[in-house]
């Protein structure tokens, strides 16, 4: 019987589950508002046109459809950023913001280990920002919100779609050939990137540098190193603009939880220079990414470069048991019970206890037997004569 079931890749939250999700969310919501960073949220529905007819148009097999009662086709919030960069572009005034957002996007193909085609995240967006010090502020402060969430020793490893595109621009290859390579050396499938390659007409210089990519992982040392395989200036100017948010994030303090990765590349067509995703070595997987999207807020009528990053919440989870940094359960608190004709009584006290700080649970149920069972740091019961505490 399905009704006892969840569609593969959607999971339920528990009581337990949702009260450390809401720790973290409080956490991280006081971190934006000190950090000045304002709320915003996006409707979760929007027409499937806003996202499959742009520059920047998502797979069609990603999305959940369902048509509206006129007919057009609809959509659940298939990507946070996409939404907020429409905000931007087509109801914001000031042409620079810096937002932060919690919000679910729905992924039709994520499914499967860790991962969850509903997807709880929460995310910030610096809008109308450009430059080495506003990427380096934005993984720093991811950073920030990997700590403030809980987690212990976040590595955050940082690359540049920049790099990737100037290897490949000698080839003259087209946007979806580009992005067939990309998936495959992401994929670790060096055999086939090199094929599709070679049928482009890549010449050797070319084919060394992508077989070398997966290496160029490490410290400031991959520099030189990825300097040496090209002379493409698209290439190089995407490692000096890395050297230097380098430079600035060892001297904002974070050079033990900053890497880099040139071999990992994101989506071209989304991502336009800096990428970054955030670790901890007890989860194989990201725990948030992010990067710089200067043309996505194009597609909607206006141009605001931008870079930010998204947090995956049930990730978080995941991390915090593993670490055992999970935040300690909740005092047992007070419970007051109380005879017939006493309600109003008990009800009063456990207004003073609630006032007072105390966690305080109303039985249901009439009479002084009622709190045995119940759990509990202090007892009340309540009667016409007064108050006594068990």
């Amino acid at each position: 019987m399905t009704f006892r079931k969840l569609p593969t890749g959607m999971q339920d939250i528990l009581p337990s589950e949702c009260r450390i999700l809401n720790h973290v969310r409080e956490a991280l919501s006081a971190l934006f508002e000190r950090s000045g960073y304002e709320p915003v949220l996006s409707a979760a529905v929007d027409y499937y046109d806003t996202y499959s007819q742009i520059a920047n148009a998502l797979p069609e097999e990603r999305m959940f459809k369902f048509t509206d009662g006129d007919g057009k086709l609809l959509v659940l919030r298939p990507d946070a950023t996409l939404s907020i960069s429409r905000i931007a572009a087509t109801k914001l005034e000031r042409g620079s913001a810096r937002l932060c957002y919690f919000a679910n996007k729905w992924d039709a193909q994520n499914a499967g280990g860790l991962k969850s085609r509903e997807i709880i995240q929460a995310g910030v967006e610096r809008l109308g920002e450009s430059g080495a010090f506003s990427d380096a502020q934005t993984i720093a402060f991811a950073v920030d919100c990997t700590r403030a969430a809980g987690l212990a020793d976040p590595i955050v490893e940082i690359g540049h779609v920049g790099y990737f595109k100037g290897i490949l621009e000698a080839c003259g290859l087209t946007s979806a050939q580009a992005e067939e390579i990309r998936g495959l050396i992401n994929a670790k499938d060096g055999l086939n990137a090199e094929r599709v390659l070679r049928a482009a007409g890549a010449g050797g210089a070319t084919l060394d540098a992508v077989r070398t990519l997966p290496t160029l992982f490490g410290g400031t040392e991959v520099f030189d190193r990825a300097e040496a395989l090209t002379d493409n200036r698209e290439a190089l100017s995407a490692l000096a603009h890395l050297r230097e948010v380098g430079r600035i994030l060892v001297d904002m303090g974070y050079e033990k939880n900053i890497c880099f990765d040139l071999g990992t590349v994101k989506r071209l067509s989304y991502y336009s220079g800096v990428v970054f995703s955030g670790f901890v070595k007890e989860l194989g997987v990201p725990v948030l990414s992010g990067g710089r999207y200067d043309t996505l807020a194009d597609d909607f009528g206006k141009h605001i470069p931008a870079v930010g990053f998204a947090m995956g919440l049930k990730r978080v989870l995941v991390a915090l048991e593993r670490q055992g940094n999970l935040p300690p359960a909740p005092a047992a608190g007070c419970a007051v019970a109380c005879e017939k004709g006493a309600e109003r009584a008990a009800g009063e006290l456990c207004r003073k206890l609630s006032a007072g700080g105390s966690r305080v649970t109303l039985l249901a149920e009439y009479g002084e037997e009622a709190l045995r069972s119940a759990s509990a740091d202090e007892k009340y019961y309540v009667t016409a004569k007064g108050v006594r505490k068990i």
